[in-house]
């Protein structure tokens, strides 16, 4: 099982990431990157603010990457999530997988972002022209 997991608060570096799960017999790979919109429920976001329970994060995103590895044929596995202030358009997560076939890529990389937006311990403080606003950043 081959993973890169990361939880930092630099800006993330997708060209690496995607580098990092390149492989020879790799025939697709699969990137999710989320990104920070400008817009929420019909107010304008200015920034983003990410914050962590790190250990149990960085426990949970194993967890995930163990549970793709057994229900997929993938060669290598990356989550990385920044922490800190974000503007629109910086990307706070980044989730690539890499296969010998894309389907098996397509299908861990769906699975990582959706339960890592459901299990791990991560928030953020949403700022609007008009106020803030702590949520869950992986309701």
């Amino acid at each position: 099982m081959q993973t890169d997991i990361k939880i930092s608060s630099q800006t993330l570096d997708i060209q690496a990431c995607i580098e990092l799960v390149m492989l020879p017999e790799s025939g697709g790979i699969d990137v999710f990157i989320g990104t920070v919109r400008n817009a929420t429920k019909g107010k304008t976001v200015l920034k983003l603010e990410f914050e962590a329970y790190e250990k149990m994060a960085i426990t949970e995103m194993k967890k995930i990457a163990a549970q793709a590895f057994e229900k997929w044929p993938v060669q290598k596995l990356l989550i990385h999530h920044r922490t800190g202030i974000l503007g629109v358009g910086e990307a706070p997560v980044i989730i690539a997988v890499s296969a010998a076939h894309r389907n098996a890529a397509f299908e861990a990389c769906r699975y990582v972002i959706d339960t890592l937006k459901q299990t791990v311990p991560i928030w953020k403080k949403e700022f609007f022209e008009d106020g803030e606003v702590w949520v869950a950043a992986h309701p």
